[in-house]
């Protein structure tokens, strides 16, 4: 043990027997505390309780003796030194801190100084705690990417209404059928917010994404036993699963008006795999229609098509096939793979 924290030492038996139940306490309590010496420059440490050691990293060792201006600045820099001079002035006002331990992890503090005087009102130490207010600062970060996260996808939901409305009133050929074509490509939409929603739009299950966007098409009008989905359950991000959802609902609609869910046996195929290939893995997702009546391949493309072939491509940076086989409609779907999702 060096010299400075012998006397680091002897000092805190010195105001032991003066302040003894106080220190007692500052000593078990769940507040880092310390005390600093207030008759030398730059506030050298004569007591440092558990709490403040967990706290900042340190050992007792490392600590006793070492002023709590340099301390701060070797963990903190220059910033967290002027909100600890502050504190010792008398402005306990917002004084926070953000210091980095000696493992790299780190931690935001505010921080009360209070003085302790002897008999005849001289400054003899401080006393210095620092409430950990880490958790509160990182759910602030996390509250403000959040925010910032939703108005961007409020941003695109209104692009997307907006591009919905828009098309449905070109293509359709009457008022009510403009107001049927927007109602449902809202509603699916909507029930594609709602599953993110439940995973707190962190990722969605591609299974449910697709079970979500088909149940009004299948569980609701009886057509569960005609869907065949087959591929390992994989995790996709936000923007994925809305694309997704928004294709399926256009794909089924076009199936229930002229495809395979408009007679009495057509069955739908939807199969995906992960490829390895000199791009790196890709998403291979298939939609086939069978037994359906035959297909006639369209004279123009409408907004489903449009959104399946361009608004999916560009939306999952993918390319997007839709072909007019006569034994059936099929979509493939070739995409990057979805990364991990934090």
């Amino acid at each position: 043990m060096n010299k400075d924290q012998q006397d680091a030492e002897a000092d805190v038996e010195g105001f032991r027997e003066n302040l003894g139940p106080f220190v007692t306490a500052a000593e078990t309590t769940r507040i880092a505390m310390v005390f600093t010496d207030a008759k030398a420059s730059g506030n050298p440490i004569i007591f440092a309780n558990d709490s403040f050691l967990r706290l900042i990293g340190n050992s007792r060792e490392e600590v006793l003796g070492q002023g709590l201006n340099s301390l701060m600045e070797r963990g903190g820099g220059p910033e967290s030194v002027d909100q600890i001079t502050s504190a010792f002035a008398g402005d306990n006002d917002n004084q926070e801190i953000h210091y980095c331990r000696k493992d790299g992890s780190d931690f935001w503090a505010t921080i009360f100084v209070s003085p302790v005087t002897d008999d005849d009102g001289a400054i003899q130490q401080y006393f210095a705690s620092f409430l950990d207010v880490t958790a509160y600062k990182r759910e602030q970060a996390q509250s403000r990417m959040l925010i910032s996260e939703l108005n961007h996808r409020v941003k695109n939901t209104l692009a997307t209404v907006k591009s919905i409305a828009s098309q449905a009133f070109k293509s359709a050929s009457d008022m009510e059928a403009a107001r049927e074509a927007i109602e449902s490509r809202l509603f699916a939409l909507s029930r594609s917010h709602d599953l993110l929603s439940r995973e707190n739009w962190a990722s969605a299950d591609l299974l449910d994404v697709v079970r979500t966007a088909l149940e009004p098409f299948g569980i609701s009008d009886g057509r569960a036993e005609r869907f065949t989905i087959n591929g390992s359950n994989i995790h996709v991000r936000p923007n994925a699963a809305l694309a997704f959802g928004i294709a399926f609902h256009e794909l089924a609609t076009n199936a229930v008006k002229y495809g395979a869910f408009s007679n009495d046996v057509g069955t739908v195929l939807i199969a995906w795999t992960i490829d390895t290939t000199t791009k790196g893995d890709r998403l291979v997702l298939r939609w086939q229609e069978n037994d359906g009546p035959p297909v006639t391949p369209p004279t123009h493309k409408g907004f489903g098509s449009r959104v399946i072939e361009r608004g999916l491509a560009h939306e999952l940076d993918g390319v997007v096939h839709l072909d007019y086989h006569e034994s059936g409609v099929v979509c493939t779907i070739d995409i990057p793979a979805p990364g991990p999702v934090s």
